[in-house]
């Protein structure tokens, strides 16, 4: 298993915002981590990629603890938090060498054009990212959590602010990537789960309330979609 998760928590004062959770992902399946608002998600994924240190509990990317092996655990994860933070006055492909020599790639340049073809960003490479529009914005998070060639992707609402035409063709991006990776989506679209996760968590209120793949779940409910499931285990 490339993550495996052991009775993880996280508290802020009195409040689990995390509550003892248990999971595992591996590599060739991606799985989509759902919740309503305030659930736990992007605390949990904050914990992952040792931005957060956990209350208690463990944690471990690619066999590395997350408390003693943090800056293995880094080198092993591609990262696009949900509020996407980049450099808006660095253009592009500036900006990609940038990301890339923090990782010490050997062969930069080639790297650097991999991605951004990867990401359809060929046409924006040369433009400053504050001029770009929301969807190419992402497309950057995403050359930048993909660059290093790591191995587990933590993906915090990928597709947000995507037109239908980039939606597509982040989700096959994404659904390549998933063959190899070990890829966690987090997002609140139902029908984005449905298109890419072949597995499911829902959490909710710090705790998991649901763990199955996606036709097991569907199944198990006697839905023929997530969203009925979704509220009726969220409310």
């Amino acid at each position: 298993m490339s993550i495996s998760v052991q009775q993880l928590s996280k508290n802020y004062g009195n409040q689990k915002a995390v509550d003892e959770i248990s999971f595992e992902a591996s590599p060739g399946k991606i799985l989509g981590f759902l919740g309503p608002n305030g659930a736990g998600k992007s605390t949990t994924m904050k914990m992952l990629t040792c931005y957060l240190p956990q209350t208690s509990g463990k944690a471990f990317v690619c066999g590395f603890d997350i408390s003693n092996d943090s800056l293995q655990v880094r080198k092993n994860i591609g990262y696009l938090p949900e509020s996407n933070p980049l450099y808006h006055d660095m253009y592009v492909k500036e900006f990609l060498y940038f990301v890339g020599n923090t990782y010490h790639l050997q062969n930069l340049k080639t790297k650097v054009e991999e991605v951004i073809l990867a990401t359809g960003l060929e046409k924006e490479q040369h433009k400053k990212i504050g001029q770009l529009s929301k969807g190419y914005k992402q497309r950057v998070g995403l050359a930048q959590a993909i660059i290093h060639d790591p191995k587990v992707l933590i993906l915090d609402e990928p597709t947000s602010g995507l037109d239908p035409n980039q939606l597509i063709e982040i989700r096959k991006l994404i659904k390549e990537l998933g063959k190899t990776k070990t890829v966690i989506l987090s997002t609140h679209i139902m029908q984005e789960v449905e298109a890419i996760c072949d597995e499911v968590i829902i959490i909710n209120k710090g705790k998991i309330v649901a763990n199955n793949s996606l036709k097991g779940l569907l199944a198990e409910h006697q839905e023929t979609s997530l969203e009925p499931i979704f509220v009726k285990l969220t409310k």
